[in-house]
């Protein structure tokens, strides 16, 4: 009896400290992939311009009315025009999509 009672006592320890290491593990590679890895900026081409082609054709794109002034195919025009295309652009996925699209600024 003695034995089953040193045996069960020798596996809930292990089994607690196999528990708290996992964790421990788990909490570093949160903290490493948290500050080490930078978000990246989407791409313009793939990700920002199909939705500016969805919500702002034919008016800013090549032969629209206000191309010339606001052309929505060139990435330059969405950075400097910023919060304000938030006016036309409602859906909360797209918003965030631009958002960090303009806030992560291109060092190309």
């Amino acid at each position: 009896m003695l034995i089953l009672a040193l045996v069960s006592a020798l596996y809930v320890g292990a089994c607690r400290h196999a528990k708290i290491a996992s964790l421990s593990a788990g909490a570093q590679h949160f903290a490493a992939s948290s500050f080490t890895s930078a978000p990246k900026r989407p791409d313009f081409e793939t990700e920002l311009k199909p939705i500016f082609q969805a919500r702002c054709q034919p008016c800013h794109f090549q032969g629209g009315k206000v191309y010339d002034k606001m052309p929505f195919d060139r990435p330059e025009t969405i950075t400097r025009l910023g919060a304000k295309l938030f006016t036309r652009i409602k859906d909360e996925k797209e918003q965030r999509v631009i958002r960090d699209f303009l806030a992560h600024p291109n060092y190309e």
